[in-house]
């Protein structure tokens, strides 16, 4: 379902022929569990255009964006790229925000050669296909994967908190989640530590009491939850509820200001996740970004926002060296993109189309997020 066009005319007073614009797409999780992630993506992505149509556009002409919804459904995700490619005539996409529906979808953008960014999917799947072993090469992200950020909880257990055990909570439906988990739990092992318990929730789930008052009893040192705030917020509300008071720590998913709301301010506490970036950061590309953000939107960007600006300029500046609106000339430039001074940090994409960059704990205190500590790659 295609929800909204954004389109920029031109300075003169006629507006822009079709000609002279360049067609973008996002294809966002606008509605359904994860609409706080599509929406900020949504307004990341159209700050940029914005900006960058005031400056006079890119190669002459200026830019339009189109968001379809996929429904924060991986099923939905095929059926918005094909649109986006066949009907709206995109020539880059803004892939979306979880990494199962970038996978459902990558198939629609190698056959149809029309290249597509996710900001924040970190699943190695998202570039890499399993079944070949061989690079997507028309999907790239703008965010570190699943192996840093899983290590960096890993390691920020162990020798940060002094952990020795922790339990596990996976959302057996996302395959970041399930990601975020194999790699807690291999770093966090080999640091010496112990995983007590290992259990599983499915999207959408409710009642966590039985399985938490389950792990409660193996009396863990930390947990981790690498969800999203929907069902993660519920968890933790509940495990505070049971007197399960530990750290519970997760990753970039949690990053919604409906977290608070859903789990509680208080029961927040002592709680920590990965993030890409903290509008706190006192970089100059950082406080830009963050007091446009707010003029335009009334509001605080998070994470989705701040790597859809950044994916979104990625693309711009791929159609700027390649001087061409070419998808697959698109396609070449984006994977050369190296040093990129982006609002989430310096980005580099490596051989697999993954960012290379710093990644930021937050801590969450009374309901606000606060930084924690940077890690770099």
């Amino acid at each position: 379902m295609i929800v909204a066009v954004f389109a920029l005319a031109g300075c003169g007073g006629g507006g822009s022929k079709p000609a002279d614009v360049i067609k973008l797409g996002a294809n966002l999780e606008m509605t359904g569990t994860n609409a706080t992630f599509g929406s900020s993506a949504s307004n990341g992505a159209k700050l940029a255009i914005k900006e960058v149509n005031a400056k006079g556009g890119v190669i002459g002409k200026q830019l339009t964006l189109t968001v379809a919804d996929n429904k924060s459904e991986a099923a939905e995700s095929a059926n918005a790229m094909q649109k986006l490619i066949s009907q709206d005539k995109v020539v880059a996409i803004i892939a979306p925000i979880a990494s199962s529906s970038v996978i459902a979808g990558a198939q629609v953008l190698q056959d149809s050669k029309v290249p597509a960014i996710s900001p924040t999917a970190s699943n190695p799947k998202v570039t890499v296909d399993p079944a070949t072993g061989k690079v997507r090469d028309f999907v790239f992200r703008a965010a570190f994967i699943d192996p840093f950020q899983g290590s960096v909880m890993a390691n920020f257990a162990s020798k940060s908190l002094k952990a020795k055990t922790a339990a596990l909570y996976i959302d057996n439906s996302s395959d970041y989640a399930k990601g975020l988990g194999q790699f807690f739990k291999e770093t966090f092992t080999k640091n010496g530590g112990t995983i007590v318990s290992e259990e599983a929730y499915l999207q959408k789930d409710t009642d966590f009491k039985a399985t938490l008052t389950k792990m409660k009893s193996k009396n863990p040192d930390v947990i981790f939850a690498p969800g999203y705030y929907q069902e993660v917020g519920m968890l933790i509300k509940q495990a505070r509820e049971l007197g399960l008071n530990v750290p519970v720590l997760g990753g970039d998913g949690w990053d919604s200001a409906k977290l608070p709301e859903i789990a509680g301010a208080q029961a927040l506490n002592n709680s920590f996740f990965s993030n890409h970036y903290t509008p706190d950061d006192s970089s100059p590309a950082v406080k830009t970004f963050v007091e446009n953000y707010k003029k335009e939107y009334n509001q605080t960007p998070d994470a989705f926002a701040a790597l859809a600006y950044d994916a979104t300029m990625m693309v711009i500046k791929a159609m700027e060296r390649a001087n061409s609106a070419d998808p697959v000339k698109i396609k070449d430039e984006l994977a050369k993109t190296k040093d990129y001074d982006a609002v989430s940090g310096k980005i580099s994409l490596n051989a697999t189309h993954d960012a290379v960059k710093s990644a930021v704990i937050i801590e969450m205190k009374d309901g606000k997020q606060t930084f924690k500590e940077k890690v770099n790659p």
